[in-house]
């Protein structure tokens, strides 16, 4: 008798355990569909954008072009996304590309919008509040809180590498080989101080130095990401 018993206890138990595997997997795989449902959302509203917005000045264009580089990335994420995390991340670049979206509006004097949540690391970075050309290393560098023929490249603000890069328009896309390799050169120290040094409303204003003697002295620093799934931002921000 006792051994039925005991033999009963263990299947009750397994069954449990596999009940609860099920059950786990079940879940994950609605969360999953979820996040897929959201990311599609934001893929097809930054897909509707770039390809009926045609830009009519070269600040406006350059935006357009970026978001239609967002749009590709998120598609090609999205093709390969296979984990929640993963499909997070084509919410967040599409997201992104409609930051670029809404500049180009903006370029255009077109109403932009409603506003968007901020991206990671947005706030942190602040934006450019003033016309500033600097010279590094023999080259000219221009940043501006407005777009114009000279500075026509648009980035939303963020973290980039583990440094945040101010929302602004510029005259060169400085920040994309950081953004590319994963770590800044030696020169983006020159780059940042010089350019935004005593700029107010951007991070690192009295000097890049200053910056990277709070962050630890980390050049490489991952880049930060972003969990955009726990909140909707799926309704109430059409373009």
């Amino acid at each position: 008798m006792g051994t039925v018993v005991t033999v009963l206890v263990l299947l009750a138990i397994v069954a449990g355990v596999v009940y609860l595997v099920r059950s786990r997997q079940a879940a994950q795989t609605r969360e999953l569909e979820d996040a897929k449902s959201e990311a599609r959302r934001w893929l097809e509203r930054l897909g509707g954008q770039v390809l009926n917005l045609v830009g009519t000045n070269e600040p406006a264009k350059q935006a357009i072009a970026d978001a239609s580089e967002r749009y590709n990335a998120a598609g090609s994420q999205m093709e390969q996304a296979k984990t929640i995390a993963q499909t997070r991340g084509v919410t967040e670049t599409a997201y992104e590309g409609l930051y670029y979206v809404r500049a180009a509006r903006t370029a255009m004097d077109l109403d932009p919008g409603p506003e968007l949540p901020p991206l990671p690391g947005q706030a942190r970075a602040g934006a450019v509040s003033e016309d500033r050309t600097v010279e590094v290393e023999g080259q000219g560098y221009s940043a501006s809180p407005n777009p114009s023929d000279r500075n026509s490249h648009y980035y939303p603000g963020g973290n980039v590498a583990g440094r945040p890069v101010p929302a602004g328009w510029y005259s060169e896309p400085w920040w994309k080989p950081a953004l590319v390799a994963g770590a800044w050169g030696v020169g983006s120290m020159l780059l940042f101080s010089t350019m935004f040094s005593g700029m107010s409303g951007v991070a690192y204003a009295d000097g890049y130095q200053d910056g990277l003697a709070a962050d630890g002295g980390d050049m490489g620093g991952d880049m930060d990401g972003g969990d955009f799934g726990g909140d909707d931002f799926g309704g109430g921000f059409d373009f």
